[in-house]
């Protein structure tokens, strides 16, 4: 989901309140604060050498406290959302949930539906994935053949 995309099914749902599920059907608990709004910038280099598209993502934090009784409204989200506009670069950036139970993670949003009480807000898991599988020789279950860190005798790629 894009930034323009969570703006507008906020402040068009004021007084509902958002719900993150995750793809498991469990939920952020409805307490949890947005503690922070960021833009997150990533260059990189896959395993096989080549220079990949830069990518930009609008992420938003989320802390669970032991304010229980915090509930966080469409509204107030928007205007968390209009603050966090002084470090973001345009509103066409895709948003990802950070969330820490355990481990910190970020989940792509990847839609709404508003029902009586609740904006529910879907997301996704990220996952990792080899950019670079006919350069490398990656096959299933293995990459490259040759010891992790270590150039490939086949094709000169660092291997996974």
């Amino acid at each position: 989901m894009k930034l323009h995309e969570l703006a507008s099914v906020l402040t068009a749902n004021p007084d509902r309140h958002p719900r993150f599920i995750f793809p498991d059907g469990a939920t952020i608990p409805g307490h949890f604060h947005i503690t922070e709004v960021g833009q997150v910038s990533k260059r990189f280099i896959d395993c096989g050498g080549k220079l990949q598209e830069p990518t930009e993502t609008c992420v938003l934090q989320t802390h669970v406290a032991g304010d229980v009784d915090h509930r966080l409204t469409g509204a107030v989200f928007a205007k968390i959302l209009d603050i966090g506009r002084q470090v973001l670069p345009h509103d066409n950036l895709e948003v990802e949930i950070e969330y820490d139970c355990c481990v910190l993670s970020q989940y792509p949003i990847t839609s709404a539906a508003v029902n009586r009480e609740h904006i529910d807000f879907h997301l996704a898991r990220k996952e990792t994935e080899c950019l670079a599988k006919g350069r490398c020789g990656i096959e299933e279950g293995g990459c490259c053949g040759d010891e992790p860190g270590e150039l490939s005798n086949k094709t000169g790629a660092v291997c996974c």
